[in-house]
């Protein structure tokens, strides 16, 4: 599969899984198939990000920082935004999104197919 497929097959995959943690936050659980479907979408924008990523440099290293500083971006645009009484999850939704990236991020490098070379025509 190719890198930038396998991130999104893999960011969506995992996006749901982070969405399922809002579950361990009984304050939220009332909005569970919301936090769902945007954690999916984060997911697959994440998976995007991190598998075009891994397509331009070949470096496991690279690939695994680029990943986790794009959940964590990602996870932080979504935590900066207050629930109705005014509360910030940071911790709740950094994490798990910290997690989706570095794991897309070591998944996209190592087992993702690089782009065949051009050929001369």
């Amino acid at each position: 599969m190719n890198k930038v497929l396998l991130g999104v097959v893999l960011g969506g995959a995992l996006g749901v899984l982070d969405g399922l943690t809002a579950w361990f936050t009984p304050a939220v659980r009332s909005q569970l198939l919301g936090i769902v479907i945007g954690s999916t979408v984060k997911g697959l924008v994440a998976g995007v990000a991190i598998g075009f990523f891994a397509r331009k440099v070949s470096s496991l290293a690279w690939g695994i920082v680029f990943g986790l500083l794009v959940g964590l971006l990602l996870a932080w645009a979504v935590a900066a935004m207050p629930d109705a009484s005014g509360k910030h999850y940071y911790f709740e939704i950094m994490l798990p999104g910290a997690l989706v990236g570095l794991i897309v991020g070591y998944a996209t490098q190592r087992f993702g197919r690089a782009p065949a070379p051009a050929r001369a025509g």
